[in-house]
């Protein structure tokens, strides 16, 4: 079986205003391949609004249809997402699957350090152009001194794996100059090791009470009620409607990301989607069949293993990311937390979206930083910012927490 390169992705724009455009996937399959390409859609920032997944373990097809933004990079897109294809070879401009051999060696860690100027919404801008540049930050150390001057540290990789070369650097030094103008004194980027990505180990900087609150899923109903939580989600399983596949039927809350935290948990549970279909109901409401299979080709049929994915869909579903704000003093540190993909690789664009939301809501940064963290069975990213609240005429620090988990989960 064969199939144009140029045919891999397929994208085909809306002719009338607001109405979605289709993207079509149709290429060799491979272990999470669905959810790659989720991840993609939402590094870039697009809705979902209709999805249909189709594959008998060797080919896959897959359509999408998404609403993008009118600074939507489509071209760039395309790229990504057929980067994420498996591998082909060449011959004749037809490409044919070839197995992965080796995984891929992680990418070089680059330093971004810079000096400048401290003002409102300075921190966002930064992370915009990292955006739109296309290095990803691994984790980031900002601090604040006493005559308003911020030394920002930014571990980050490069999606193009260029950052190396002095064009790229000398692209990266004038995007960054082009935002921050005058208030920027000093800019370096240079190589380090992979090994500051690592997990940190040790025990958990969070006060007992407030990692319970926050990772806990006992108390996972408790949060229903909260105005920054979803409703919970139904979760049907149907072991006969199908002789070969489990159906799992699920109607939820809609929200940033949703496909993307569904297939990170399946990938996770090493299940394979045979069939699949998304649709978004409402503005809020949407509903997913999915017809599923176990690693070795065989229905789920063990009530342990689908409590355990039902629960963990569940909890995913309802709680994707946590949300807190503690007083540390005077001041409020405002503390987000994801779980870690099992590649290494933490959620897209959540600091993007911190960021956005402090920015909207006109309060300052004093210091912010990244972490790895093992909590339980599972390594979680951690975001802690401790935020400057001013002369404290701002919002309510309940308003500040509510209004980072709307931006987070696209209800803003």
């Amino acid at each position: 079986m064969g199939i144009l390169y140029d045919d891999v992705v397929l994208l085909n724009h809306s002719e009338r205003k607001g109405d979605p455009s289709v993207i079509t996937v149709n290429c060799p399959d491979k272990t999470g391949l669905g959810f790659d390409l989720c991840r993609i859609i939402l590094f870039f920032r697009l809705t979902i609004v209709r999805v249909d997944v189709s594959t008998d373990g060797i080919w896959c097809y897959i359509v999408f249809w998404v609403v993008g933004t009118p600074n939507t990079r489509w071209n760039l897109l395309k790229k990504r997402l057929m980067g994420a294809c498996p591998s082909c070879s060449s011959a004749s401009g037809i490409s044919y699957y070839r197995a992965e051999l080796q995984s891929p060696s992680p990418p070089d860690v680059f330093l971004l350090t810079f000096c400048c100027y401290d003002r409102r919404g300075l921190l966002h801008d930064v992370t915009v152009v990292l955006s739109e540049l296309e290095l990803t930050i691994k984790k980031v150390k900002v601090s604040t001194t006493p005559d308003g001057k911020v030394m920002d540290l930014f571990f980050i990789t490069d999606t193009r794996e260029l950052l190396h070369t002095k064009k790229r650097q000398e692209d990266t030094h004038y995007q960054l100059k082009s935002v921050l103008g005058d208030a920027m004194i000093s800019c370096d980027i240079e190589m380090v090791g992979s090994e500051i990505t690592g997990c940190s180990q040790g025990p958990s900087f969070l006060p007992q009470e407030i990692a319970e609150d926050m990772f806990s899923f006992e108390i996972l109903h408790e949060h229903q009620s909260r105005s920054f939580a979803c409703n919970k989600a139904s979760i049907t399983v149907d072991n006969l409607l199908s002789p070969g596949h489990t159906l799992i039927q699920i109607v939820c809350q809609d929200h940033k990301g949703l496909l993307y935290d569904i297939m990170r948990t399946l990938k996770d549970y090493t299940i394979q989607i045979s069939y699949g279909r998304f649709t978004s109901k409402t503005e809020t409401e949407c509903e997913l069949d999915l017809f599923i299979m176990q690693a070795d080709g065989k229905k789920i049929v063990d009530p342990s293993k689908l409590n355990a994915l039902c629960s963990r869909l569940q909890m995913e579903l309802c709680r994707p990311l946590r949300v807190a704000l503690m007083n540390r003093g005077p001041d409020a540190e405002l503390l987000v937390a994801n779980p870690v993909e099992l590649s290494g690789k933490g959620r897209p664009i959540v600091f993007y979206d911190i960021t956005l939301a402090l920015k909207m809501l006109n309060i300052g940064v004093f210091s912010a930083e990244i972490g790895r963290y093992l909590i339980g069975d599972r390594e979680w990213e951690i975001y802690r910012v401790l935020l400057d609240e001013g002369n404290g005429s701002g919002p309510p620090r309940n308003k500040i927490e509510e209004a980072v988990w709307k931006m987070l989960m696209g209800w803003e």
